[in-house]
């Protein structure tokens, strides 16, 4: 008979896997153990440390990052193609139709994604997100084209110099929405980041003063202040929502929903307010190129944007279009004959920094990751926390490296 085994030898069952960490703290650099002891140890740590700055920029610089500066930057050269064709039809041909304009694109949009709601069935349709949803599209349609006519208009009033400072008056907009409705945090760097793109924008407005560049009519600042101030908080509100929506929603329903409420309200503004103007445009194949120019690079702002908001988020693209004026302002030196400065170069390169530090690490959500995992995946089912852990009350952060799908992490710029 073969006895039995003594206890002491028994196989204990393995331990409950930990639940996820919600805090995530990073222990980076250490140097090797006994680096620092026995001879040449002040070399040793020097190159230890060296190494450990060459692995901070690299993780700082990653492909991740670069690739969100450089889609922010393709949507300031869109907006460059519509400040171009906008001056020449203004000045040039003085088809001073900021409505008209608008109705083009929206109608672009009504064509392309509201049509392909139309087309879809279940709870995608378009007639099913309308009884669900249609009253807050509607204001979503209205803030959105206002926001457009207010910033346009204001040129007949204020110089140039003061919308391009107080246009900037989106960045705390929507830092301020996002906190609020979004949950979304913001660390030391962020507000840095900020901080040096606005000086490099003050640095583009004092060139221009330099260099005495057209300053624009000025004949009531006050009222063309007011009229920058308030389309660039309709801009910032216009932006949060659309990051809401495509991120919980879709990019499709959201273009398709603007088209649809754009298009009618632009229609109705345009026949009460530049049914006249417009026919004084005098049409020939040049005025109708210009105008297919603007409406194809409005319409590429439009569709991009939405992804570029969910790679990144709505404050890390404004944050980008500060170096829209940048472009034209290139563009205008053989266009136009401006005159250059080099505080210009300065600023351009000023904002990029800026960029990089805002974008060198990630936001985080003030809740447990769970309840926003559908940002990460927003096709995935629905999380159920009732049948996970404990939700614990702490913060969410997330490190400065990329992060994989495992993580229950959201990265949001």
């Amino acid at each position: 008979m073969i006895p039995p085994e003594p206890p002491q030898q028994q196989l204990q069952p393995p331990p409950p896997p930990a639940p996820p960490n919600h805090v995530v703290t990073t222990i980076e650099n250490l140097p090797a153990e006994g680096s620092s002891s026995g001879g040449g140890g002040g070399g040793s740590l020097s190159a230890s440390s060296r190494a450990g700055v060459r692995q901070r920029i690299r993780k700082v610089l990653n492909r991740e990052m670069l690739i969100s500066v450089a889609l922010g930057q393709v949507l300031s050269l869109l907006i460059c193609g519509i400040g171009l064709t906008s001056k020449y039809l203004s000045e040039d041909f003085h088809a001073n139709t900021p409505v008209f304009q608008s109705f083009l694109n929206y109608i672009l949009l009504f064509l392309v994604y509201t049509t392909t709601l139309a087309v879809r069935q279940g709870e995608e349709n378009l007639l099913a997100i309308l009884r669900r949803r249609w009253w807050k599209y509607m204001i979503l349609g209205l803030i959105d084209l206002e926001a457009n006519y207010l910033v346009v208009k204001a040129y007949q009033y204020t110089t140039l110099t003061s919308i391009q400072l107080l246009d900037c008056f989106v960045i705390p907009v929507v830092i301020l929405l996002s906190w609020f409705f979004l949950l979304i945090r913001y660390k030391a760097v962020h507000f840095i980041g900020i901080v040096v793109c606005i000086l490099g924008m003050g640095c583009m407005v004092g060139a221009d003063v330099l260099v005495g560049r057209h300053q624009g009519a000025g004949e009531n600042k006050l009222v063309g202040d007011l009229l920058v101030l308030g389309g660039a908080t309709l801009y910032g509100i216009s932006n949060v929502w659309e990051e809401y929506i495509i991120r919980t929603l879709s990019r499709v329903e959201f273009l398709g929903m603007i088209g649809l409420f754009g298009a009618f309200f632009s229609g109705i503004q345009l026949a009460i307010m530049e049914h006249k103007e417009l026919l004084k445009v005098p049409w020939d194949w040049q005025i109708g190129l210009l105008y297919v120019g603007f409406s194809a690079c409005m319409f590429g702002l439009y569709s991009f944007m939405p992804i570029v908001i969910k790679k990144t988020s709505a404050t890390s693209v404004n944050l980008s279009l500060l170096t829209a004026d940048l472009y034209s302002l290139f563009c205008g030196l053989f266009l136009f004959h401006y005159k250059f400065s080099g505080l210009y170069l300065l600023s351009f390169f000023t904002i990029l920094i800026g960029l990089v530090l805002y974008s060198s690490t990630s936001t985080y959500i003030a809740q447990d990751p769970r309840v926003y995992k559908q940002f990460r995946n927003p096709s995935g089912p629905v999380v159920d926390l009732s049948t996970t852990a404990q939700v614990e009350p702490s913060v969410t952060y997330t490190s400065l490296g990329q992060e994989t799908e495992e993580e229950p992490h959201v990265h949001v710029a």
